[in-house]
Formats: C-alpha cells, structure tokens, sequence
C-alpha cells in the first residue's frame, strides 16, 4: 500500500552502475523498474531524476572550465534517462523523458502540466539535463523539479543507507541518524545533499528521505511508509 500520492526519486547514477563504477548494471537498473511498476500499479505517481556520475564526474577535474563541464554532465543525466525510460517500456511501464533544454525529437521540452498529466496517466516521467543551467547539481534539479510537480516528497537513492555524521567508509563508529532537520543539516555541514538542495526543500516544506539503493525492494518499502534510512523534516 503506497503511503505517498505522488514521488520524486533522485537515483544516484554511480548506485546504478554497480560495483563496475561505470556505465550500467542491468541487473540493478532491472531490478529498479521492477520497484517502480509495482508502486505505480499500487496508485503512486513516479517523476526521477538520476545523476550522471557513472558517466562524468568533471568536477574534480580543474583543468576545463566548470560551465563547459557541467554542460557534458547534464548530457551524461539525459543518456541515463533515456537507457532507464527503455528499460521501463520493455517492461511495460509507459516512460517519457523531459529535459530544460530542445533535444530534437529526443526528449520532451519540461512542461510542469505536461509532467503531471503524464504521471495521472502511470507514465514514469524521467527529468533530465538539470535545471539547464551549470553551477546547479542534479540534486538542486531534483529539488527543483520536486518543489514544481508539488511532490508529497522527495526520495534520495544513494548507494548508503542513510546520513551519518561522518563517512562510515572510514568511520566505522560513525553515526546513523534517523530523523534530521534541514537546517541541522546546513549547520552541520552533512555532506549527503547539496546546501543549495538542502535549502530549497526547507523554504518550500519539502521532507527528504535518504536511503540505500542496493537493499532489496527499499524503493517499494519507502513508498509504502517503512522507516528505513533517514528523514529530512522540512
């Protein structure tokens, strides 16, 4: 039973590619849209957006101009997007793909009717190429394009299940916390969204949960309401 109407899923693109680190694992891609038909057919109206880190991480490369890079980065979320709308239709959930920016007959132009009109109708409604503008991460797109379809909230898959108050990778007695605020999450200095993402949630009351990805049917257990990873109270 879904306990939210209507979703935005923000889905790590380095999460989908698996311990390959790149490009896709199509079992964990497979085993994603299999989550998503099962909450659509249960009433939930699905947006994503996905990053494009199993693609392009130019950020940490200082050598090109930050503009030009995140330009290559937006490309890198709309071939994610338009290899996860496929997979969904060979599963037989219908899927659209729309971007801020004219991609020929490639993608849809985003229209905030058009998104939820397509979502009353069980269509996937996949955002891709972040806000259109550099400097913005996909996070602050999530954010963004969660605040405009006026999303009940906004699910963060990431490839840990949850924030803690210091990397557990290298913090073994790091600390999960269940329930935050996003203001303690600015003043904080929590590393798992953006500040600017952060911030936009909290002036709009937008609630964030953050949790993992590869745990079996986690994206069906946050939708149906079970505490699992971290809530963001907004």
């Amino acid at each position: 039973m879904s306990n939210y109407k209507r979703v935005l899923i923000k889905l790590s693109g380095e999460a989908l590619s698996g311990s390959k680190g790149h490009g896709f694992d199509y079992d964990i891609v497979d085993s994603v849209v299999k989550q998503l038909k099962t909450v659509v057919n249960q009433g939930t109206e699905v947006a994503i957006v996905i990053g494009g880190g199993n693609f392009w991480r130019g950020r940490s490369d200082n050598k090109m101009d930050r503009s030009k890079s995140d330009q290559i980065g937006m490309l890198a979320t709309v071939m994610n997007a338009l290899y996860m709308a496929e997979v969904c239709r060979s599963n037989g959930l219908d899927a659209v793909v729309q971007t801020p920016f004219q991609i020929g007959n490639i993608t849809e132009l985003f229209s905030k009717d058009s998104a939820i009109r397509h979502m009353k109708n069980k269509t996937i409604v996949f955002f891709a190429g972040g806000t259109g503008h550099p400097y913005f991460s996909t996070d602050t797109g999530a954010a963004l394009r969660g605040c405009e379809i006026e999303a009940d909230i906004l699910l963060f898959a990431k490839n840990i299940d949850g924030v803690y108050d210091s990397d557990p990778k290298s913090n073994p007695n790091a600390k999960k916390f269940t329930q935050l605020t996003g203001k303690e999450i600015i003043e904080k200095q929590l590393k798992v969204i953006d500040t600017s993402a952060a911030s936009l949630c909290m002036d709009q009351h937008l609630n964030i949960l953050v949790f993992a990805l590869n745990t079996e049917n986690s994206i069906i257990d946050v939708i149906s309401g079970k505490n699992i990873g971290t809530i963001i109270i907004n």
